[in-house]
């Protein structure tokens, strides 16, 4: 098992940053590839970013490739995802999550999720 703790969400400006973090413990972190997600009322969660287990490796999805950096320090087992101008359409829960592939964009292929993070976007 590995468990999964977002923080650093909350309510800030459009244009602004963030930067989220996600704290894991239990199974060794450096074995997962982590993950990003998103998810507002309604709709599927979507991918956001990926890390290899290194963090030598990312991937993005093109909507936030511009704005958002993922990173991760094994050493800590915490995984971060930096939100520059930030958008209201940002505006969602994030998750972090841990695969044991790298990289994978479909939630479905996630072994562990956190219980996320509210970030508000205000115009």
């Amino acid at each position: 098992q590995v468990q999964l703790v977002e923080s650093g969400g909350g309510l800030v400006q459009a244009a602004g940053s963030l930067r989220l973090s996600c704290a894991a413990s239990g199974r060794t972190f450096s074995n997962y590839a982590m993950g990003w997600f998103r998810q507002v009322p309604g709709k599927e969660r979507e991918f956001v970013a990926a890390i290899s287990r290194s963090g030598s490796s990312t991937y993005y999805a093109d909507s936030v490739k511009d704005r958002f950096t993922v990173s991760r320090d094994n050493a800590k087992n915490t995984v971060f995802l930096q939100i520059n101008s930030l958008k209201p359409e940002d505006t969602a829960v994030y998750y972090c999550a841990a695969a044991s592939f790298f990289p994978v964009a479909v939630y479905r292929r996630y072994d562990y999720w956190g219980q996320g993070t509210q970030v508000t976007v205000s115009s």
